[in-house]
């Protein structure tokens, strides 16, 4: 694939030919980045195919659905074989463990419903992983990632993928201005995951029907109190399921089982109304329930902010933008106030139900794609 006329660029916007761009492809072993590599191999670029090692291969290997596995390694090879281009595994199942399952294990304990997913690429991926690209002298990075990088007047901005049922942003709102620079995402644009296979098909990939990961890698089947347990023995220990004045409703075998907003398997029956996880008070070993209502919030406070928005984020007392306080709810509006550089409370303009701590706040343009950056939310 040759220049573009118009502008002297590759595809990857650079100003040489493919074969003289170096390209790091993060390879998790599925269909969608070995689609990525696959398609900048054969445009000519030069490309390399790293796979990371998160965590122990004996544990992972009887596990489907999961990335980063022993098979998936096995997997990412088979498609640099084919494809003809140099591949390399990294273990960082110390920086994995020391930077994603560790916070983990600590914030659900204390109560938070952690995105493990979030800080892997914060912490790992778009760290470590982007050290090592340029390490090997790569002029970027690609990943397969749906989300689009989109050049503005104030250089590369963040934005949502053409397909809503497959866009990542709100994994990837921590993305600093620098790592968007230097990253690519080639299946931003595509409408849908079916495009996707299709070129799997076309360039004759063995992934081409392999099924997406559904969990978080490191837990299998979805059942985070197993491996919260391994992490912490101790952690389950029993206590109390009160109402909101404090009134003992039953008992429960340890407060790791339970999130916010939870209705079903509280074990307590014969009330006139439904109730729900309000509140997880891990010092006093108790889980608040209370009716729906009370799940509602309207004020969120949020830290660690990102900004990826035009000029400095304390530059105005208050923005209106649009949220997501989960990442399968659709982006709500709400008034942003800076605190500092790096806190904010959201004013949610219609309340929302089940805001819990750890959990992203991701901010959007109200009625456009762009990704304006995020926080994490704190002691809602």
């Amino acid at each position: 694939m040759a220049l573009d006329r118009n502008t002297g660029l590759n595809s990857l916007g650079f100003a040489k030919p493919p074969a003289e761009t170096r390209v790091v492809v993060a390879m998790s072993g599925g269909v969608d980045s070995s689609v990525v590599a696959a398609m900048l191999a054969e445009e000519g670029y030069d490309v390399v195919g790293v796979t990371l090692q998160l965590y122990d291969h004996g544990a992972a290997l009887a596990k489907k659905g999961a990335c980063c596995a022993g098979l998936d390694i096995h997997d990412a090879r088979r498609v640099a074989e084919e494809m003809g281009f140099p591949h390399y595994v990294l273990n960082y199942e110390n920086i994995f463990k020391d930077a994603v399952i560790d916070e983990f294990a600590d914030s659900y304990l204390a109560g938070a419903t952690p995105v493990p997913c979030i800080r892997c690429n914060e912490r790992v991926k778009f760290k470590d992983l982007l050290e090592t690209a340029r390490d090997l002298d790569a002029d970027c990075m690609a990943t397969g990632h749906y989300i689009q990088r989109k050049l503005g007047a104030q250089g590369a901005e963040l934005h949502s993928a053409a397909d809503a049922n497959r866009d990542q942003s709100y994994f990837l709102f921590s993305t600093t201005p620098e790592q968007l620079d230097y990253l690519r995402f080639p299946l931003g644009h595509l409408p849908s995951k079916a495009e996707t296979r299709a070129l799997a098909a076309k360039y004759g990939l063995p992934v081409a029907d392999k099924p997406d990961s559904q969990d978080i890698c490191f837990v299998p089947n979805g059942n985070y109190a197993s491996v919260i347990e391994k992490l912490r023995p101790g952690a389950a220990e029993p206590g109390e399921i009160v109402d909101p004045e404090g009134k003992v409703l039953g008992t429960h075998d340890g407060v790791i089982h339970y999130t916010i907003g939870q209705r079903r398997g509280l074990g307590i029956g014969g009330l006139a109304e439904p109730l729900y996880v309000v509140k997880l008070d891990v010092d006093a070993r108790q889980v608040v329930v209370g009716p729906k209502e009370m799940l509602a919030t309207r004020s969120v406070p949020v830290r660690e902010i990102n900004w990826l928005g035009d000029g400095k984020f304390t530059d105005l007392n208050e923005r209106h933008i649009s949220v997501k306080v989960r990442s399968t709810r659709p982006p709500r509006e709400a008034i942003l106030r800076p605190i500092s550089d790096t806190e904010a409370v959201v004013e949610l303009l219609t309340a929302e139900e089940g805001v819990s701590p750890g959990q992203a706040c991701v901010f959007y343009e109200t009625g456009g794609t762009r990704i304006l950056g995020g926080g994490w939310i704190w002691k809602g």
